[in-house]
């Protein structure tokens, strides 16, 4: 039996770094980890922080919980015939349910080669303490991914103060009793903790599917460099609802693009030493008129 685990959040709360950390410390326990991915849009720039030998099967531009979900059960099947690993572990798209997202990995195809262990929910806890300002679509989402996780990393605790640390943990704790919930920086947990995990049954599902969300995806291609500060009050002045950016920025005086990363009004800037394509995809909600500076 193969162990599966499905890492569940939303856009931006730090799902693509916990399976970067799992995969190593899989590694590191001698275990075989192969990786299952979702995007929503048409390109997956969160594959490319997957380590070159471990096997992979992606599904873009659609959700594993609705209309991709034969799509994914394809992707998993062909991953069981022509790899062999030890541990699946399966990154939905932001906004996918994660009950609704089961149904790839119970297909009667292959439900009996794999040991679901549970649901790992990354929250965002600085959006958790700002859970009233999403709108009521999003909100729900966001509470559901929450409330059916049997683990939940309350990540990005760095960036809150003691108090508000405090009231965190104690509010997902009141919303969700039976999951164990770590505190954590940059997603980092020990891959012992997912280990000891054992899924519980899930109740009824309040369904929020993306077509509900309005979310969606726009591709943004550079036709030249562009200067750091320009780009940066770019996005102080998109809109709320712009959730999540990510992909390679080329900035004047640099020889290859920059690898970005944006979600709540936080930007993340790191180098790159190769050439990469000029892209950046934003997702979000009422995207019309996002356009480069």
């Amino acid at each position: 039996m193969i162990d599966v685990y499905l890492f569940s959040g939303f856009l931006g709360s730090g799902k693509t770094t916990l399976l970067k950390h799992m995969i190593q410390q899989a590694k590191e326990a001698g275990l075989k980890p192969a990786v299952f991915m979702n995007e929503l849009g048409e390109m997956n720039f969160d594959s490319e922080e997957v380590e070159d030998g471990v096997p992979l099967k992606e599904l873009l531009d659609g959700c594993i919980c609705c209309t991709g979900s034969e799509k994914s059960e394809a992707q998993i099947q062909t991953l069981l015939a022509e790899e062999e690993f030890d541990v699946l572990m399966i990154e939905t798209t932001g906004a996918a349910h994660p009950v609704e997202a089961l149904d790839a990995i119970f297909s009667p195809l292959f439900a009996d080669r794999l040991h679901f262990k549970g649901i790992v929910t990354v929250a965002d806890s600085k959006r958790w303490l700002g859970r009233s300002q999403l709108s009521p679509q999003v909100r729900s989402l966001y509470l559901e991914q929450i409330r059916h996780a049997d683990l939940i990393l309350a990540n990005k605790m760095d960036l809150l103060t003691e108090s508000e640390q405090g009231t965190v943990s104690y509010e997902i704790q009141s919303f969700n009793p039976s999951a164990q919930i770590i505190q954590t920086v940059k997603a980092k947990v020990p891959f012992a903790a997912l280990q000891k995990m054992a899924a519980k049954e899930k109740g009824e599902i309040e369904k929020a599917p993306v077509s509900k969300l309005n979310l969606n995806a726009v591709v943004l291609r550079f036709s030249e460099p562009v200067k750091r500060e320009r780009f940066e009050d770019w996005l102080r002045e998109l809109p709320e609802s712009v959730y999540r950016i990510k992909g390679y920025v080329p900035l004047e005086g640099d020889k290859y693009p920059h690898a970005f990363q944006y979600a709540y009004g936080m930007a993340q800037w790191l180098p790159e030493y190769m050439k990469l394509e000029p892209q950046i995809v934003v997702i979000g909600e009422n995207l019309q008129g996002v356009e480069l500076p």
